[in-house]
């Protein structure tokens, strides 16, 4: 079902076989680097970039303020698959199914620009912990 909703996401104009095609390639990449399956790395990656607090902007008497909210499951892990494919298509010199391979073994060793990007929706919603009681 993961795996599913991922291929979706990677998705453009309705091309599925594409979507499949590219992360197909990208777990085959990933075998013959690692040895592992493709599949338990993907999970791994998503449970590694899966943010537990994101921000929310809320309007309080005029003034914008940055709320610190939890993320229930399904949202976590779908923001976890947008912002890995968000990296991959940012990558310039290489192929789709390369750059995704590369981000899921980066991310399933907690480091790379998904998990970074993790960590900086953290340190917002810890900087801005204070106004928590606004949500």
């Amino acid at each position: 079902m993961l795996l599913g909703r991922f291929i979706g996401c990677i998705m453009n104009d309705g091309k599925r076989s594409v979507a499949e095609k590219v992360v197909y390639d990208a777990f085959d990449i990933i075998h013959e680097k690692t040895q592992k399956g493709g599949l338990n790395v993907f999970e791994q990656a998503v449970k590694n970039v899966s943010p537990l607090l994101v921000v929310k902007s809320k309007r309080v008497g005029g003034t914008n303020y940055q709320v610190p909210v939890q993320v229930s499951g399904n949202k976590r892990q779908a923001l976890a698959m947008t912002w890995i494919k968000d990296v991959c298509q940012k990558k310039k010199g290489k192929s789709m199914p390369a750059k995704l391979a590369d981000e899921l073994l980066e991310a399933s060793e907690k480091t790379g620009l998904a998990i970074k990007k993790k960590e900086d929706v953290h340190k917002m919603a810890e900087s801005n912990r204070a106004f928590a009681h606004f949500a």
